[in-house]
């Protein structure tokens, strides 16, 4: 089941990063269709928000056809964002872990950590292929 957390620094509204760590994880892999979403009641609990804002959060995902409520019983995942380079992203998550480690032994601080990766991953997306 998936974890929530906000961050209130972000600027980006509660119900949204609800939605976008959902579908992170549904890119993931770590929530499969199938799975059950934690209850509204749950994520207030966990993270002292509105219900509304969370209802607001599951209705953005079932408008979108990842989740479906059913009566009674909660929200369900019924479609994956994951495709077929699921299997690379283990070797991958590795490399980063090691990379990250490697950062953190040079000096950086996470905010720095997160500065240069963004700046660098936008700047590969950016190239243009030979």
């Amino acid at each position: 089941m998936i974890e929530f957390h906000l961050n209130s620094a972000s600027g980006v509204s509660p119900y949204l990063q609800l939605v976008q760590q959902t579908k992170r994880a549904l890119r993931l892999g770590l929530l499969s269709i199938g799975d059950q979403m934690p209850t509204v009641k749950e994520v207030v609990t966990q993270l002292a928000i509105n219900p509304n804002t969370v209802l607001k959060a599951y209705r953005e995902l079932e408008y979108e056809g990842l989740v479906e409520a059913r009566q009674g019983s909660g929200t369900f995942v019924v479609r994956t964002l994951a495709d077929a380079s699921l299997p690379a992203h283990e070797p991958l998550r590795q490399d980063l872990r090691v990379w990250l480690s490697n950062a953190r032994r040079a000096g950086l601080d996470p905010e720095s950590i997160e500065a240069l990766f963004i700046t660098t991953f936008r700047e590969v997306l950016t190239e243009v292929a030979p």
